[in-house]
């Protein structure tokens, strides 16, 4: 049996989880109760995985931590802006 479907389910639920973040985050800018620090490091571990997912050939892992990717960058950008514009 071909469990590929596991990885389809787990990688569609796990991205779609972002999507609500990522749209209040960009509509509001408030960052206020987001740590950089766990941003940041999520961004990166989430580049490793899609690396991971191609070296692999693993279609789950490339799409879903590409679009998980895009999504934590433009959170970590706005964050990172408001840091600045704080300072």
């Amino acid at each position: 049996m071909n469990l590929e479907w596991l990885g389809y389910v787990a990688a569609t639920l796990t991205t779609l989880s972002f999507v609500p973040q990522a749209i209040k985050t960009m509509r509001s800018g408030d960052t206020r109760g987001i740590s950089l620090a766990m941003y940041a490091v999520f961004t990166v571990g989430v580049a490793f995985w899609f690396g991971y997912g191609l070296a692999l050939g693993s279609w789950p892992m490339i799409v879903s931590n590409l679009i998980t990717f895009a999504l934590a960058a433009a959170i970590l950008l706005v964050l990172l802006r408001n840091k600045r514009a704080a300072q």
